[in-house]
């Protein structure tokens, strides 16, 4: 998917946006018709939840997709890939989950890590777009964090991916109807092919924080580092400096760290007590 939204060239951010989530709603309504599933979200907290996690999942995309244009391919993943850190966060304040000392000590160094790759400084350039990577990785930690709710509450995946494609489809069209950049057939086929892979990636996504706790699953997303690395350098020539390769290492160190805590020794602890 980063691939092809960098491929789609020099588009609106919102126009790149609402294509994406325009095939991922097809691919969802698709589903839920096989399915035979009703489009429905029972519940007054679970609406509110849903709506939550569609906003916040729109807000993710945008800032995700900004930095997609403006900097180096694996830059922009890695700052998106802070969401799972953010699940952590979210789901201690929201769904009241117990966080540890060594979970926050995790989350701060993962905090870390991403201003080696923001590199933060006064030319607001080259700033901006980083700090709007971080801001897409924190609505995105916001947005799992939501449909792990909605899992636990009977909430079906496809209604999620549904609702929140047509939900960011709406907020996005005015934008598009007042600023519409006319596309080439090359920018058609890889904005589909951002939206198919995305479908893909977001029909996975929901069905592993819907059967599976994030602190079990979390560390598997990074893999997606190794392949946007690889495809930013021989698509686009990218190459990530010195301090960005530390602030990856660190950020991937400290997801290695939470998934041992959480899957190894912490459990290890409890089959002894």
């Amino acid at each position: 998917m980063f691939a092809f939204v960098r491929m789609a060239g020099n588009l609106p951010t919102i126009q790149k946006t609402f294509f994406r989530n325009f095939v991922a709603l097809f691919f969802a309504v698709g589903v839920l018709l096989k399915n035979h599933t009703k489009f429905e979200v029972k519940g007054k907290m679970n609406n509110a939840v849903i709506f939550v996690r569609a906003f916040a999942g729109t807000i993710g995309m945008l800032g995700n997709f900004y930095a997609i244009d403006h900097l180096v391919l694996s830059d922009a993943s890695m700052l998106n890939k802070m969401s799972p850190f953010f699940v952590i966060v979210f789901s201690f304040i929201f769904l009241k989950e117990r966080l540890t000392a060594f979970q926050a000590l995790t989350v701060a160094g993962a905090f870390i890590g991403s201003l080696f790759i923001i590199k933060p400084s006064f030319q607001l350039v080259e700033f901006f777009p980083a700090l709007m990577g971080f801001i897409g990785g924190m609505g995105a930690g916001l947005a799992y964090t939501c449909v792990r709710y909605l899992g636990q509450h009977g909430v079906k995946g496809p209604v999620i991916v549904a609702y929140f494609s047509g939900f960011s489809c709406l907020v996005t069209l005015p934008f598009l109807i007042f600023d519409y950049h006319p596309m080439t057939v090359t920018q058609v086929l890889c904005l589909l092919g951002a939206g198919a892979a995305a479908a893909g990636g977001q029909f996975s996504v929901t069905a592993a924080y819907t059967y599976a706790p994030g602190k079990e699953i979390s560390v598997y997303d990074y893999s997606q580092l190794i392949f946007t690395t690889i495809l930013g350098f021989f698509f686009f020539g990218d190459i990530p400096d010195g301090w960005s390769f530390l602030g990856y290492f660190i950020i991937v160190a400290m997801a290695v760290l939470v998934f041992l805590y959480n899957n190894v020794w912490h459990k290890a602890e409890e089959d002894n007590s």
